[in-house]
């Protein structure tokens, strides 16, 4: 992927630290995510990388540093707070509810949903059941998105590794959110499904979606990533495009653990 014009930064993460007892897994991270690019974030294990997106999606407290959103200020603020705000993440393991198919995961991540105040059951009902209404519409055009219109009756728990990863994203996409934290969406995923997760991706970066992608496959990251942002020992090391990322001497010697 060629390098394109810059981006205003969406995200910001300044002097960002986090120690566990002795260990510094982010020891002063700084990074822009420019809004409306896909974003990679690479490094060999241990780098702090799902450190980093933790601390960013709130499920940690960063000991220092600074976090925005735009202009609004993410650290130190609750993981939930920050989702409405309009930041969204998936992990290396998809969490779907088993027992609900396909569909019906995806709706209970529709935020706002009128349905949900005991006021509103008595006093709206003909609104609600248009808004649920509306919801599903929404939930199956992510679902035909997302290639999994045809699976939307079937459980959750029946899916593939693959297929999870792709209902994993389909479901953040129903929070409406500006930024989606991708943890390794590659990982465990054969080609076939790979294709349509890169497919889904792509179609949402045209529409303006702004990506962090954790990913280890570097022939995934060469494909999709612009810029790529490297982290070895809990600091930023490298950023660029990936075709001079993988030739910097800084980047093989974190890697490969001897000089370049």
């Amino acid at each position: 992927m060629s390098s394109g014009a810059r981006h205003d930064a969406l995200l910001t993460v300044r002097g960002v630290r986090k120690r566990f007892g002795g260990l510094h897994a982010l020891d002063g991270v700084s990074l822009d995510v420019g809004d409306g690019s896909i974003t990679g974030l690479i490094g060999p294990n241990g780098a702090g990388k799902t450190t980093l997106f933790e601390v960013v999606s709130g499920l940690l407290v960063p000991d220092s540093g600074e976090i925005r959103l735009g202009s609004e200020r993410l650290d130190g603020v609750p993981a939930h707070e920050i989702a409405r705000r309009g930041l969204a993440r998936t992990f290396q393991i998809p969490r779907p509810l088993a027992r609900l198919t396909v569909l019906e995961n995806l709706l209970l991540y529709a935020k706002d949903q009128p349905g949900e105040r005991l006021r509103g059951l008595v006093t709206r009902r003909a609104a609600i059941a248009r808004q649920e209404s509306l919801l599903e519409s929404r939930a199956r055009e992510i679902l035909a998105l997302t290639d999994l219109d045809n699976l939307r009756d079937a459980a959750a728990g029946t899916l593939s590794g693959g297929q999870k990863k792709l209902l994993e994203l389909a479901r953040t996409l129903m929070a409406r959110p500006s930024l989606i934290l991708l943890d390794e969406p590659g990982a465990g995923v054969n080609p076939t499904l790979m294709r349509s997760l890169v497919s889904a991706i792509r179609a949402l970066h045209e529409r303006g979606m702004t990506f962090l992608v954790i990913e280890h496959d570097m022939d995934l990251v060469a494909e999709l990533c612009d810029p790529v942002i490297v982290l070895a020992a809990g600091r930023t090391l490298a950023e660029g495009p990936f075709a001079e990322i993988r030739r910097d001497p800084r980047v093989l010697e974190a890697y490969l653990g001897t000089p370049a």
